[in-house]
């Protein structure tokens, strides 16, 4: 008689697994509440960009959490590919009229251009380390937001024309028409952004991160994150997956940028969005949620972007950048103050001794 044998999930793969639940089970409940009309239009509004900076959250924490490395150019990679799907979908909109699709295309060539870019910088920018890294990524985000205003682009019946002067200076036919224009950006992208495009998005990004974490790649890349020289005198080549995991976080960046430039009429490159503060911001949502957490970038983000907005909408904007610190700090001390640690472990332990065991009764 021949015993079956229960197919077995190991650990690591059960929290992929369910990561990946946590996702699908609240695109869900946000879907079964927006279609009741259970949902404030306000809440609405944030579901796509909750989206775009879990994304980039995700992707951020590949370089900072999983590499080791510090980066401050993530919103610069994030301004290609917004810029770049929403130049597509300006120039495509006549062509193709199914916005799903058109922001599909968009993405991947956010997400192409970005990761492009990525792999240029992160050549000789890789070869430095710690605040040296740091600061050179920070010149490289402010040097795309810097050209993008600069640049003014157009397009008639002979082909596109640049300009780093005016739209004058594009020298156009009468029937031509000015896709970018400098400071004031591209007006007009087709909003074609949504949740559940948006949520796609993140499990693919997902997919993409924790394989990779999972994968022989994935172990070369942490061991050069735990111990460079160790590595590199067991023949892991640094460069090679350096670049890797920097060029992918940067695609990653690029695809969430173009979801972003779909969800907005009139985008800009400005600091607030794709400056020093937005980068800033993505590196608050992986401390908060752990350096090298996956899940736990998703959740920084989620509520480093709610809580302000919730707190507007309780009529505390005047208290709203304090009480939105007070929190902040609080969960930062949870997150890693030794005493926190050590009492979240005993609670570990206690809760454990109330389950069952395995084999019995």
């Amino acid at each position: 008689m021949k015993l079956k044998v229960p197919f077995k999930v190991n650990k690591t793969a059960q929290r992929d697994y369910i990561t990946y639940a946590i996702v699908i089970v609240a695109y869900i409940v946000v879907q079964a509440l927006v279609n009741t009309g259970n949902i404030s239009s306000l809440m609405k509004g944030l579901l796509v960009p909750l989206c775009v900076y879990s994304v980039l959250a995700v992707s951020l924490n590949l370089t900072v959490g999983i590499l080791g490395e510090l980066s401050l150019g993530h919103a610069g990679f994030m301004c290609l590919g917004a810029f770049g799907g929403a130049f597509f979908s300006k120039c495509m909109v006549d062509v193709i009229t199914v916005g799903w699709i058109r922001v599909s295309l968009a993405m991947i060539i956010g997400a192409t251009l970005a990761g492009l870019f990525g792999f240029l910088i992160g050549m000789p920018v890789l070869r430095l380390k710690g605040d040296y890294l740091a600061i050179v990524t920070l010149g490289f985000g402010e040097i795309v937001k810097t050209v993008v205003n600069a640049l003014y682009i157009g397009r008639d019946e002979n082909g596109f024309h640049f300009s780093m002067k005016n739209t004058a200076s594009l020298n156009m036919t009468e029937n031509g028409k000015v896709i970018l224009k400098g400071a004031q950006g591209i007006t007009g992208t087709p909003k074609d952004a949504t949740f559940t495009i948006g949520i796609i998005l993140l499990l693919i990004t997902l997919a993409v991160v924790l394989n990779l974490v999972r994968s022989r790649a994935g172990r070369a890349i942490m061991a050069i994150r735990d111990n460079r020289i160790a590595a590199e005198s067991v023949g892991i080549n640094i460069t090679k997956y350096k670049l890797m995991a920097f060029t992918i976080s940067a695609a990653l960046a690029g695809a969430a940028g173009a979801l972003y430039a779909h969800n907005i009429n009139m985008l800009k490159a400005e600091t607030s969005n794709f400056g020093y503060n937005m980068s800033i911001n993505i590196l608050v949502f992986v401390v908060l949620g752990g350096i090298g957490n996956i899940r736990g970038s998703i959740f920084g983000a989620v509520v480093l972007t709610l809580i302000p907005e919730l707190l507007r909408s309780f009529d505390l904007d005047n208290l709203r950048m304090l009480i939105y610190a007070i929190v902040l700090i609080l969960v930062m001390l949870f997150n890693w103050a030794p005493k926190f640690i050590e009492f979240r472990e005993r609670v570990s332990v206690k809760v454990k001794s109330f389950l069952p065991k395995k084999g019995g009764n």
